[in-house]
């Protein structure tokens, strides 16, 4: 998971030296940066990137007091003060030395224009709650294991950023460049404020960055936070993926909140030690339900997606503890194992990991490294035109990166199938809405947006946790408009062949867009077993067969995993079904009452028209016997 924050104001970078860079922890006035990680037992920050080529580092060197104060603070090279000496030596006047040692524009101009400048981008990225209990609580291989996981998931989402992300802009964005390299300054932490255990990684990355020619031009930002969402999916499926790999483990959809998206959480991971480790949820959570209540007041409606987020970030200003004194991680790990001890007990603390393995391997053992090309296609296709209407490519493959977190639940995935599929769902779906126009620059292929021809769902009525029924969200209506082209696509491709000699004809002509597997594809779905011999109805059936396999029951049954919401329970019919029948009385009772008007209505107007018929018929005939006498 992956949140971001701004590194706006020139003195910034002390927040991040004296607190960031110490373990979010007070560091004592007058000890150096170094000699006070050193005696809190923290680890330094370190030098991430392939930008730092340019800049005379290297990756994982250490990151210094200075070097932050220059590049985070002054937007200068990191050993400006080496290279200002040499130019001063060298007979330079003192103002154009160290203008020669600023990265791109100088602050003082934008400052001078009444503009803010952005030094840097704090993404901050984690785990799921389920790991971090785990690598709090394991052994030391399985804190190894997710830790280098961990840091090679946030190498693989800093350098897909860097090929696919990251540009440069100039002219106040009317000239733009693809950036070849990020310059950015990492701190691990492993506690959150309350010191609990929270292993996450802040990644300072720069508001720099270099062109081909070598002059250095700012970033934009507003690319990286348009792909925030894609690149946190990335990190989330390489991290578990290799997690569940190295460790024998499989993952579960865990629903936080009724309605909306799940969490694929390790399987045999306690709900009671996920909500141990989450301290500050809890605290966030009683905050966000004041606040919302509050917001119903105000506007008469529940908040929509942005302004959930923005609730939320409010609780979580209110809720935030002060800075804590830093520990080092032997004295956090035996706190967090006494204080889990004390609440759960030895038992279920030291069976942790083998709790976990065992319920993996029941998953793992129906569960094959293998996807359905067409069933990913149009599954993410359905889900991303239900839930945005209008679309990009990054919706496209933030989605099918759940998608395969929560098919292959932990498995091993071929590299590159991802684009791969986001890119056919574009083809075969998407209807390009962006028209290209003359004169103007032809816009990339990830600024183009789409739509699709489906059908969007009906809104429906849920039985809610409390007793009152809410209505379906959107996430919940692209799920049953995914599975009922999922079955769509079923139906056609496993029918009986009308004639021996054309079995392929029948499964193609049924669904001509979505009847293809791409047996041969690089990325294409195999089956174990299957004989050469095989239709392509049969093959289609034994990839369907894995694919119900795979996926979660309660996608397949078109339900949540709160077994509160699901509609198909009795007590939940039962409510449904008064519901209904008092909605379907009054409405009766309504039109009763609006014939009865229209009937009166109609009663009293009938004499007076009569009469007015009457009236006027007396002229004409006087007219007409007129001329007669």
């Amino acid at each position: 998971m992956i949140s971001v924050a701004k590194v706006q104001r020139r003195n910034a970078w002390r927040y991040y030296v004296r607190g960031v860079a110490f373990g979010d922890g007070h560091r004592p006035v007058g000890q150096s940066l170094k000699d006070a990680q050193e005696m809190a037992g923290l680890p330094p920050g370190v030098w991430r990137g392939h930008g730092l080529a340019a800049l005379g580092l290297t990756e994982g060197q250490v990151v210094t007091e200075r070097q932050l104060k220059l590049l985070f603070g002054e937007g200068r090279h990191p050993d400006a003060d080496r290279m200002e000496h040499e130019l001063l030596d060298d007979g330079i006047d003192p103002a154009t030395a160290r203008r020669a040692t600023v990265l791109g524009q100088p602050i003082e101009e934008i400052e001078h224009r009444k503009q803010t400048p952005l030094l840097a981008l704090d993404f901050v990225l984690r785990p799921q709650a389920s790991l971090v209990v785990l690598w709090a609580l394991g052994d030391d291989r399985t804190r190894r294991v997710i830790e280098q996981a961990h840091e090679r998931a946030v190498a693989t989402t800093l350098r897909w950023l860097e090929d696919e992300v990251a540009e440069t802009r100039w002219a106040s964005g009317r000239g733009r460049a693809k950036a070849p390299a990020l310059v950015v300054a990492a701190f691990r932490h492993y506690d959150n404020r309350n010191g609990f255990p929270l292993l996450h990684e802040h990644c300072l990355i720069a508001n720099r960055a270099q062109r081909p020619d070598g002059s250095w031009y700012a970033l934009d930002t507003v690319r990286l936070y348009k792909n925030i969402v894609a690149a946190d999916t990335l990190y989330t499926l390489t991290m578990t993926t290799e997690v569940c790999e190295e460790l024998g483990l499989s993952t579960v959809p865990r629903e936080v909140t009724p309605g909306l998206r799940p969490v694929m959480e390790i399987v045999g991971v306690d709900q009671a030690l996920i909500d141990w480790s989450s301290t500050r949820r809890r605290r966030i959570e009683d905050v966000l339900e004041g606040i919302t209540d509050d917001y119903v007041k105000k506007h008469g409606r529940l908040p929509g997606e942005r302004a959930r987020h923005g609730l939320a970030w409010w609780a979580a200003q209110e809720t935030r503890p002060d800075k804590k004194t830093p520990r080092p991680l032997d004295q956090l790990l035996a706190w967090w194992r006494v204080s889990a001890l004390v609440k759960f007990g030895q038992r279920m603390v030291d069976g942790l990991l083998q709790r976990c393995q065992v319920a993996g391997a029941a998953i793992r053992a129906r569960v094959g490294p293998w996807v359905d090309t067409a069933l990913a296609t149009v599954d993410v296709a359905a889900v991303v035109f239900t839930v945005r209407g209008v679309f990009y490519r990054r919706h496209v493959l933030a989605e099918e990166r759940r998608h395969l977190l929560e098919t292959l639940r932990g498995r091993a995935y071929v590299p590159g199938i991802d684009d791969y599929i986001a890119d056919r769902a574009l083809e075969r779906y998407g209807r390009q809405l962006t028209v290209p126009q003359k004169g103007r620059r032809a816009p990339a292929a990830d600024q183009l947006s789409y739509t699709a021809e489906f059908t969007s769902p009906s809104r429906w009525w849920i039985a809610g946790t409390d007793g009152k029924p809410r209505e379906s969200t959107r996430y919940e209506r692209a799920r049953v408009a995914s599975l009922a082209l999922q079955n769509a696509i079923r139906t056609a491709l496993t029918e009986p062949p009308a004639r021996d000699e054309a079995p392929a004809a029948t499964a193609s002509a049924a669904l001509p867009p979505t009847g293809d597997h791409d047996q041969a594809a690089p990325h294409g779905v195999d089956h174990p077993g299957r004989a050469a011999a095989q239709t392509p109805a049969q093959r289609a059936a034994a990839i369907h067969a894995h694919q119900q396999a795979a996926m979660p029951q309660e996608y397949l049954e078109g339900r949540t995993t709160d077994r509160e919401t699901w509609i198909t329970s009795p007590q939940n019919l039962a409510r449904l079904a008064a519901l209904t029948r008092a909605a379907e009385a009054r409405s009766r009772t309504v039109e009763d009452q609006a014939d009865q008007t229209k009937h009166a209505h109609q009663a009293k107007q009938a004499p007076t028209a009569d009469a007015r018929q009457h009236h006027t018929a007396h002229p004409d005939q006087s007219r007409a016997v007129g001329p007669d006498l």
